[in-house]
């Protein structure tokens, strides 16, 4: 027998009178009901196996009652006000708890230890502080989230050897130091690895291409020093690969392997200090972008129900905090580096890709540029006055955007016919309005004025984000590209309530 109220404002005395039957219950969901302690005829319900009070107002202690349920099973406590605990879970020895879902309260002290039993253990967004004991390592998890605490010290290495194979560690946005440990020679299991935002240092465990199943691989945010990882390229399932905002250095080399990096769709290896020069051919092998098959039937990324990955993104200096990955998303950012020379006319073969940050570095093939074409899009914004200092270009079509401001002033912009600035009405400047006459108007606004240094910089971004989009119309250049952007990806609501029901009829939203 089981009650589904998830949704419904109710108040715990309605509850208790609408329960006025034997104990027979077997499963409790109550998420966004607006409750604001637990139920205590939950302790009369001998055969429960499914508790889910997530998403209410319930304050102070977990009752020690709770763990003596001997047939619970899975236990959600999501996105309450929850402070400490009464008891522990090992008070009931035969416990089969196998889902504990803790996380988004104001849990506190030392990181709470489960049952042995637990398989899925998520503790992300509280306040858990200390280090993390190593009798975390006794567990049977398959996945273990211990994100967005205050947790410092070493990664224990035993986390690489549960009971069972794990499958999920996030330990991202923590205060984690020391070395990413040599642990990974028997996780051939390890499906997603986050150590993202912690103070790691040292080299990457090279134990990590033991990692046979591994799809996600973020460490970005750290202090790690090394070369770029290339002997990842054995992972066959790798699909996310995060190395910003680190102290990577050194020559970005070719995959010798025939199948190195065919499965990877989102790369960022973003404010680093790698240098040198692209071959031609480095992104040869990379055949997820080149086309993302049946893209109609949109996936996340993710093992578990209760868990899915989720990964930050920089984008024309917009922090993009995606909640969950769809499979069908494509990114590079190569920005903040210290590239020279040319891009590799392999890029071309990248015909799914959604987004590609080159900026900051020192490309240089861009001055044959002769044709931009960026027409009927959904661009926005200025157009970059630095396209004007291309002498080169002869044909422009910028027709049918949502572009604001003044158009460049070199004398190629001058020479365009009106139809190359249509549909743009929010356009203006003296030689537009000599171009098209009074169909567009001066209109010039006040702008707040910005420091000088940071409008070079934000001009230098979007100027190569720009000439990036128009590539492929260059003559002297023999590759395309295409770049867009699922805004839709962004809006973590919109995108739950579409694709992220759960089985129980309601709309769980998480934010880490």
């Amino acid at each position: 027998m089981g009650l589904s109220l998830s949704g419904i404002p109710v108040s715990i005395s309605n509850i208790t009178s609408l329960l006025d039957f034997p104990s027979h219950l077997e499963t409790l969901y109550l998420s966004g009901c607006n409750i604001t302690e637990f139920p205590k005829f939950i302790r009369n319900q001998p055969n429960m196996t499914s508790l889910d009070l997530s998403n209410n107002k319930i304050k102070g202690l977990v009752p020690d009652w709770l763990w003596r349920l001997p047939k619970l099973l899975e236990v959600v406590l999501f996105n309450n006000s929850l402070s400490g605990f009464k008891g522990s879970v090992e008070d009931s020895p035969g416990s089969s708890l196998d889902i504990l879902d803790l996380s988004s309260n104001a849990f506190q002290g030392p990181l709470f230890i489960p049952s042995r039993f637990v398989q899925c253990y998520l503790v992300f967004k509280n306040n858990f502080t200390g280090q993390i004991s190593p009798s975390i390592c006794r567990l049977s998890s398959t996945t273990l989230d211990l994100s967005s605490n205050n947790f410092y010290g070493s990664i224990p290495p035993c986390l690489a050897t549960l009971k069972s194979p794990l499958a999920d560690l996030n330990l991202r946005n923590n205060s984690l130091n020391g070395s990413l440990p040599e642990m990974f020679m028997n996780a051939k299991k390890l499906r997603s690895l986050d150590v993202s935002h912690n103070r790691l240092v040292g080299k990457l465990p090279t134990s990590l291409k033991s990692c046979s199943s591994l799809q996600v691989l973020n460490v970005g945010n750290n202090k790690i020093n090394d070369t770029f990882p290339l002997w990842l390229d054995s992972l066959q399932n790798l699909q996310v690969l995060v190395l910003s905002s680190n102290e990577f250095h050194g020559e970005l080399h070719h995959s010798q392997a025939s199948f190195g990096f065919q499965q990877l769709r989102i790369i960022d290896i973003s404010h680093n200090h790698f240098t040198g020069t692209l071959r031609s051919d480095y992104f040869m092998n990379w055949r997820a972008m080149y086309s993302n098959g049946d893209n109609t039937q949109w996936k996340y990324m993710g093992g578990k129900e209760y868990y899915y990955d989720s990964i930050i993104l920089m984008s024309k200096g917009i922090e993009m905090k995606m909640q969950r990955i769809l499979t069908v998303y494509t990114a590079i950012d190569f920005s903040g580096n210290k590239f020279h020379g040319e891009i590799p006319e392999s890029i071309s073969l990248l015909k799914e890709l959604l987004i590609l940050n080159l900026s900051r570095n020192a490309f240089a093939n861009l001055t044959a540029l002769e044709s931009l074409d960026i027409s009927q899009n959904k661009i926005s914004g200025e157009i970059p006055q630095k396209l004007g200092d291309l002498s080169s270009l002869e044909w422009i079509n910028v027709s049918h955007n949502q572009f604001v401001g003044s158009i460049p002033q070199g004398t190629q912009f001058q020479r365009q016919n009106c139809s190359s600035y249509e549909g743009n009405p929010g356009l203006y400047g003296p030689s537009l309005k000599d171009i098209c006459g009074n169909i567009y108007v001066p209109v010039p606004t006040s702008p707040q004025t910005e420091p000088l240094e940071s409008r070079e910089e934000d001009e230098g971004e979007e100027w190569l984000s720009w000439v990036a989009a128009g590539l492929g119309f260059a003559p002297g250049i023999v590759f395309g590209l295409t770049i867009g952007y699922i805004v839709a990806s962004y809006k973590h609501e919109w995108f739950m309530k579409t694709f992220g029901r759960n089985k129980h009829g309601g709309t769980r939203t998480r934010t880490r």
